[in-house]
Parts: structure tokens; C-alpha cells; sequence
């Protein structure tokens, strides 16, 4: 079975977490109406307001931790707390949303301990820190041991910029600045943000990968910041490529090159890669130990998911359900690319030029990159 991806929502009190969380709602429900996601809300006190709104808004389960943090005291509660959601929710995801904490150091550490511990059963896909632009003034702690916790953030969202000035939104820059760590970032548009920042793929989202790709019609590309299925509209803080590599009956993709993406992508401009590929030679993650690609191609070649989070990656192996069965198009590789604001035109040249997306041994293939927002 595939891990349970885990995302940490931090920020402090009143910075936008639920309202972040809230506003993924409705993109998960658009992607796949069937899409599980669990809750694990650390609240101070025992009122748990938030979990209340988090529950009418079909979140699948919501478990709370009361009076402490997640991060210090609470922590040895969290094996608990993962293992009953994962138990009688079966989710997609599970959403850690903690009260207050800067630094989830000690709670991303904990997620990866259990992951070794369960043999896989979880997988921590990112950290994400929310900000009120408007109201913070900065972190209490810039030491050293500071700076060490802050490198376990993966984004921070600036959020409650709409009302302030310019100059208020580079002050906030620059108290980021003072942790001397080097974190992606993006701005909300009131409380929302593409749920492919926030979210990696998984099994339960892996079918928007495996569709066709949005095309051009005769006028235009299709935006999808203007068109969405809650009736939003917004200007997106990312700019998104679509990639497909297709090729003949029995080809997969060069796993070699395609590591050397991977580890070549710096996360403060690549926040995301997503794919649902074939390959004939064996592909590992990031966090494993072997080789990350064998030279010795496979007789049975195999579908993976790719799920690149800000550095780090994992490749799931598919259903056979989720295999793509449609022989016209003999798509070898099917990619989304999520970027920051003006990387694409960079980003979209390297990777036609690049050689890293390419057919293994000495078959050829068309590469197709496009921009779709």
C-alpha cells in the first residue's frame, strides 16, 4: 500500500492556517470528488472551534491534541493520533495543523520517525508556514538553533497582504531574511493558494495526471487561475508547465537523466514536479540509501507516480487500475511542472534543450512542453 503523504501547516495564532486549509477544500473536490483528507489539529484550551468548521466542510476525520504543543509535549501523542485517522478514515492525506509553532523541526522529525517506524506507512510531502503579513513582526528567536529549525520549512505563504503597502510586505522579507535560510514563498490571495503548492500527488490525485493534458484552442490557452469549478478567480502567485514524452510501444524513460533533474532543481524556483511515468530501470527516492537509478534496464517495465517537493522526492508504483491503457498516444511520461512567478520561460527552454527528459536506450521520442498558467 502506498504511504500516507503528510503536510504540517504551522504559523502563528491567527496568521490564516484553517483559512489556507479551508480554501484547499473545494480544489481537492474539484480534482477527485472522492479525495480523503484527514485532519490533526494541536489546539490550545478545549474548545475546538476550528475542528468544528474543519468537519462541515468535508474534511473525511479531524483527531485533536488539546492543551500543548504538538511540537514539545504533545509529540508523543502523535503516533496515536496518525494511527487511528489512518484506521478509520483511510485517507489520501492527512493535514497536520499545529497551534502557533515557528518551528516544526521537532514535529517534521517525529513524521519521519514514524515513517521508518511503520515501515512507509507515512510520508512527510511538506512543511508549509503561514504569515500575516499585516500583523507579524518578526521571529523572537534569530540564533543559530533557529536558523537549523527554520531550514525544515518548505514554503511560507504570506498571507493578509491585500490591505498593506508594499513596503510593509518587503519589511516582512526581510525579518524572513534574518534566519539566513534560503525558503520558497508565495502570496495568498485572500487565504487561497493553488493546492498544487501545498499538495504533492498522490494515489487519490494521481488521476489528473493521467488524463490529456489542457490544449490550446484556436484563440488562446486555456488560464486555469481564471476557471475554477468554486467560481474563483485570481491572478496566481506560480506559473505551471505541462510536459508530455511519448514514444513507441514499450519505451520508458531515461532514469538516469531524469535524476539528474531531480537533484539538479533548486527549490526556490521548481516548487513542485509531479509525473506519472514509465520506467524500464529501477528509480528510488531521495531518501534512500541505494543508487538512484540502475543501469540495467528492467523486461517489465513499471508505472510510477513522482511526487518533487522542494528537494526531496519518492516514487510510488501504480495500480494497474491507474495504468494509462490508451494506445494512440503512447504517452511514456506525463508531467506537471509548478514554478515561481517568471521561471517558466527559464525553465520550460531547459527543459527542451536540457537532455533530461529523454527515452532510454536509443529510442526516440517527442517531447512537448507548454505552458498552461
Amino acid at each position: 500500500m502506498a504511504p500516507i503523504p503528510i503536510t504540517i501547516i504551522t504559523g502563528f495564532l491567527g496568521s490564516g492556517k484553517t483559512t489556507l486549509l479551508l480554501n484547499l477544500i473545494p480544489q481537492l473536490r474539484a480534482a477527485n470528488p472522492a479525495y480523503r483528507l484527514a485532519l490533526l489539529k494541536n489546539e490550545f484550551g478545549d474548545v475546538a472551534i476550528d475542528s468544528q468548521l474543519a468537519s462541515s466542510s468535508a474534511v473525511s476525520g479531524v483527531q485533536e491534541l488539546l492543551n500543548g504543543c504538538i511540537c514539545c509535549n504533545l509529540v508523543g501523542q502523535l503516533s496515536t493520533a496518525l494511527a487511528e485517522l489512518r484506521d478509520t478514515v483511510h485517507p489520501d492525506r492527512i493535514v497536520i495543523e499545529t497551534s502557533g509553532s515557528a518551528f516544526p523541526a521537532t514535529l517534521a522529525i517525529e513524521v519521519n520517525r514514524l515513517a521508518r517506524e511503520t515501515g512507509g506507512q507515512y510520508v512527510l510531502d511538506g512543511v508549509v508556514s503561514v504569515i500575516d503579513v499585516e500583523n507579524w513582526g518578526g521571529y523572537e528567536d534569530t540564533s543559530y538553533t533557529a536558523r537549523i529549525q527554520a531550514r525544515y520549512t518548505d514554503l511560507i505563504v504570506f498571507n493578509k497582504w491585500e490591505t498593506c503597502d508594499e513596503r510593509r510586505f518587503d519589511e516582512c522579507r526581510d525579518r524572513v531574511g534574518d534566519l539566513e535560510v534560503d525558503v520558497a514563498w508565495v502570496k495568498s490571495d485572500k487565504g487561497r493558494v493553488p493546492v498544487d503548492v501545498i499538495f504533492g500527488i498522490d494515489g487519490g490525485l494521481a488521476r489528473t495526471l493521467t488524463e490529456e493534458p489542457v490544449r490550446k484552442d484556436s484563440d488562446h490557452s486555456h488560464n486555469h487561475d481564471e476557471d475554477h469549478d468554486d467560481g474563483h478567480s485570481h491572478q496566481s502567485e506560480v506559473e505551471v508547465l505541462s510536459v508530455a514524452l511519448s514514444g513507441k510501444t514499450g519505451s520508458a524513460v531515461n532514469a538516469t537523466k531524469l535524476m539528474a533533474l531531480l537533484n539538479s532543481a533548486p527549490k526556490d524556483e521548481v516548487y513542485r514536479i509531479k509525473s506519472v511515468l514509465t520506467a524500464s530501470s529501477k528509480v528510488r527516492g531521495s531518501g534512500e540509501d541505494e543508487p538512484a537509478a540502475s543501469t540495467t534496464p528492467s523486461d517489465h517495465p513499471g508505472r510510477y507516480i513522482l511526487n518533487w517537493a522542494f528537494g526531496r522526492w519518492t516514487f510510488t508504483s501504480l495500480e494497474p487500475e491507474t495504468v494509462e491503457h490508451s494506445s494512440s498516444h503512447q504517452t511514456i511520461l506525463r508531467m506537471t511542472v509548478i514554478l515561481a512567478r517568471y521561471e517558466s520561460a527559464k525553465w520550460k527552454k531547459k527543459l527542451e534543450t536540457g537532455g533530461f527528459l529523454e527515452l532510454g536506450g536509443d529510442k526516440q521520442g517527442n517531447l512537448e512542453v507548454s505552458r498552461i498558467s
